[in-house]
């Protein structure tokens, strides 16, 4: 055998088996799904504006006041709204929404890279990206809920704003589709296929 024969030989040993369609389905649907995840956590970090009651706008970055001529007055200075440890509060409320698109953006590009480039890491870039997924969902929960503690004595049902549900639903396909990845890389799995045989 050549030396180009034996390294051909060994470049099919190591390729991945075809995947069937409803795997190559299930994975792209929960890249898609994870895009959409990232998309909406960066809209409600940028607007910020997560609570509105009592004529008050309580937010990440500004607390604003809705005087009688529905003229909107925000400052950045959230010491201004009254709200005990609000000020502070907020400013890991802010790091920790803001790192859990960062890390869900590198989780998201595992998943794509591994979907495309059909090496032997392929799995392993997989299972990354998924674990940086269920980060993100770690570090989007806890800023949702740090900030409903914060501002508890103005919370309604109906006072959170859109932005605020934008971030609760992202935190929700994160903690999903991170579930789901790691879920169906262990389900086909190479050994798992040789075991059933």
């Amino acid at each position: 055998m050549t030396a180009i024969g034996a390294q051909a030989q060994r470049l099919l040993a190591h390729r991945r088996p075809q995947k069937s369609f409803f795997e190559t389905l299930i994975r792209s649907l929960i890249i898609l799904c994870v895009a959409i995840a990232v998309v909406l956590s960066s809209i409600s970090v940028c607007d910020g504006r997560w609570l509105f009651a009592r004529g008050q706008l309580f937010g990440l970055w500004h607390f604003c006041t809705v005087s009688n001529g529905s003229v909107l007055k925000c400052v950045t200075d959230l010491s201004l709204a009254k709200v005990e440890g609000l000020s502070m509060g907020v400013i890991p409320v802010r790091s920790m929404v803001s790192f859990a698109v960062v890390v869900a953006i590198f989780g998201l590009e595992l998943l794509m890279v591994s979907q495309v480039c059909e090496d032997a890491n392929a799995r392993r870039k997989w299972s990354m990206g998924s674990v940086l997924i269920l980060a993100s969902f770690l570090l989007s929960a806890t800023s949702v809920l740090s900030f409903s503690i914060l501002v508890k004595d103005h919370l309604t049902f109906t006072g959170f704003t859109l932005t605020y549900w934008c971030e609760f639903v992202a935190a929700f396909l994160f903690f999903l589709n991170g579930i789901s990845g790691l879920h169906i890389n262990s389900l086909t799995h190479p050994r798992n296929r040789v075991g059933k045989i």
